[in-house]
């Protein structure tokens, strides 16, 4: 197992605050030049690092960084993936300290402490442990076979053209196996491996009723209340079991078999330990199903936002002109997101009532991917789980979306293996986020390892 001295390991942390520090917020275009900085700063990391050749690839949206490190064509290549953008930090107010002025905390969760800042954990602190795993590989003359790396700017929005650059290099990427850090595990003491992420569809509904903003005393009641309805509207995409109520939803869903489960539940997890960490009195969700299967196999419909009308401080009467709402569905396997897509939207507009109008904005989705526990790629990761925390991981299902996954295979042809580090407890895309020290350098000490059991499985296989 490679060691990491003390001095590299305060060097890593200090590299990685001065990324966190920059806003790479893909979202809102006031951060653009932030963008730019972050992606400038990933390519330099990467030449730092050992890679001997990189670049910034523009893109008609966020730049895309490349790098790569080839030593023998005659070895295997691992493409790692990655993003350096970064969710909107609001609400800003709720942060115990400044988004991006990264500190360190000790807890009873993380006595050595974690980094609190946005994107610590998603993606920046999981992405620049490859970096600093090849910086390491390299300097100690370890680094077993050929690395590629496509770290993106546009993850958080949908990797639109992520996706067209893939499809125009498709031999540029060309590799045995795509490694990515984007994802948790159970624990600091039981490590999992994702083997499975949910499809998105992400909608946005406005719905508009006068011309202008109305006296609420003048026409209360005369005329349809477009926040009224549009609450209304939401309230019937799920029924009493909490079952979304969208004709032929779950048409294609491919149910999850009674042993599966079964060998699902033997995860540890306990239920109050989680209603405790989320300061809740009890779970919410789907008939049927446990908490663990509502969250990673099960399709669901969630408000992201919902936005009208008087906020501000005080009173204003009025009954406003739109009302608008952000809506995200998590797929399941046999799930089409773009079918999905649709399906909402006949369904929100059939719904509406006279007197408003309705429009809706299809943001971006992807499909759901399983990544199969029989190739060497997961035997690879398996092996440097069990060394490294000297206990075998689980398989998990994961219930995000990274929707160019699926994409990954169907362009380039290589599976993909999820290794990530982070808990569920670090707030991602929440404020407070955070990334604890130990999961950043237990991921930099595992991923050369899983260079190494891979690359010994591909020999095996090859003779």
């Amino acid at each position: 197992m490679i060691t990491i001295s003390d001095a590299d390991k305060q060097r890593f942390i200090d590299e990685l605050i001065d990324l966190l520090k920059i806003p790479t917020i893909s979202a809102d275009s006031k951060y653009n030049d932030e963008v730019q900085k972050g992606a400038s700063w990933v390519k330099k990391a990467l030449t730092d690092a050992g890679c001997k050749h990189t670049e910034i690839v523009p893109t008609k949206g966020h730049p895309i960084v490349y790098g790569e490190r080839l030593i023998d064509p005659n070895l295997p290549t691992v493409l790692v993936y990655g993003h350096y953008d970064v969710q909107p930090p609001d609400p800003v107010e709720l942060w115990d300290s400044p988004p991006f002025q990264p500190v360190i905390k000790k807890s009873e969760l993380h006595p050595e402490g974690a980094i609190y800042a946005r994107g610590s954990c998603d993606d920046k602190g999981q992405m620049y442990m490859h970096i600093k795993a090849l910086e390491v590989m390299v300097n100690k003359n370890r680094l077993p076979c050929n690395v590629k790396f496509m770290i993106e700017g546009e993850e958080e929005v949908g990797s639109d053209n992520l996706e067209i650059f893939i499809k125009e290099n498709k031999d540029k990427l060309k590799n045995d196996i795509i490694l990515i850090s984007d994802t948790g595990m159970i624990s600091n003491k039981q490590p999992s491996i994702t083997t499975g992420l949910r499809g998105l569809s992400y909608m946005e509904v406005i719905v508009t009723g006068p011309n202008r903003d109305l006296h609420s005393g003048l026409y209360g009641g005369a005329v349809a209340n477009p926040i009224n309805i549009l609450t209304k509207m939401i309230a019937q995409l799920h029924d009493e079991n909490n079952h979304i109520t969208i004709p032929g939803f779950y048409d294609h869903v491919q149910e999850v078999s009674t042993s599966e489960r079964k060998e699902m539940a033997k995860a540890p997890f306990n239920i109050e330990d989680y209603k405790n960490e989320l300061e809740i009195d009890a779970v919410y969700g789907e008939t049927g199903y446990t908490t663990l299967e509502r969250n990673s196999i099960r399709p669901t419909l969630d408000v992201n936002g919902i936005w009208g009308g008087y906020t501000g401080e005080g009173a204003k009467t009025v009954i406003a002109s739109k009302a608008h709402a952000k809506i995200s569905m998590r797929l399941v396997p046999g799930q089409d997101w773009e079918i999905i897509s649709e399906l909402f939207s006949k369904h929100f507009k059939s719904i509406a009532p006279n007197g408003v109008k309705v429009e809706i904005i299809k943001h971006h989705g992807g499909q759901a991917y399983v990544t199969p526990t029989n190739n060497i790629g997961y035997k690879a990761a398996h092996k440097a789980y069990s060394d490294t925390f000297g206990v075998e991981p689980i398989p998990q299902k994961g219930g995000g979306s990274i929707p160019i996954v699926p994409l990954f295979e169907e362009v380039l042809g290589t599976k993909s293996v999820l290794m990530g580090f982070g808990l569920d407890s670090d707030a991602i895309h929440s404020p407070n986020e955070h990334f604890g020290l130990f999961n950043f350098f237990k991921g930099i000490e595992t991923i050369p390892l899983f260079y190494k059991y891979y690359v010994d499985l591909f020999n095996t296989n090859k003779s």
